[in-house]
């Protein structure tokens, strides 16, 4: 069982920059694909990004948005910069066992509670 806990969401102008960060309990952190994910008001939850061996981005993130992650601390992170008003969203990370990096909800078994960010026009 993994549990995750995203921190480092709030509200931001637009052009201005977050760092999300996702903690995970368990001792086999390093051997799961996490992914970020983030669903905006009347809409799906999408794919934003995710890590494994490498990194993979949604088109509408890509050059703006970097995922890394800290095995020895168990924690995943999603530098935002250049944010747009677009990206406001509830951000949820997720762990997917032994897997690559999918860009599938389905693939991931853990969520965390999700983080709102806000851009402000």
């Amino acid at each position: 069982q993994v549990q995750l806990a995203e921190s480092g969401g709030g509200l931001v102008q637009a052009g201005g920059s977050l760092r999300l960060s996702c903690a995970a309990s368990g001792r086999t952190f390093s051997s799961y694909a996490m992914g970020w994910f983030r669903q905006a008001p009347g809409k799906e939850r999408e794919f934003v990004a995710s890590i494994r061996l490498i990194t993979r981005y949604a088109d509408s993130v890509k050059g703006r948005f970097t995922i890394s992650r800290d095995n020895a601390k168990n924690t995943v992170y999603l530098q935002m910069m250049s944010l747009k008003p677009e990206d406001t969203a509830v951000y949820y990370c997720a762990a997917e066992p032994m897997g690559a990096g999918s860009a599938y909800e389905s693939s991931y078994e853990y969520w965390g509670q999700g983080t709102q960010v806000t851009v402000s026009s």
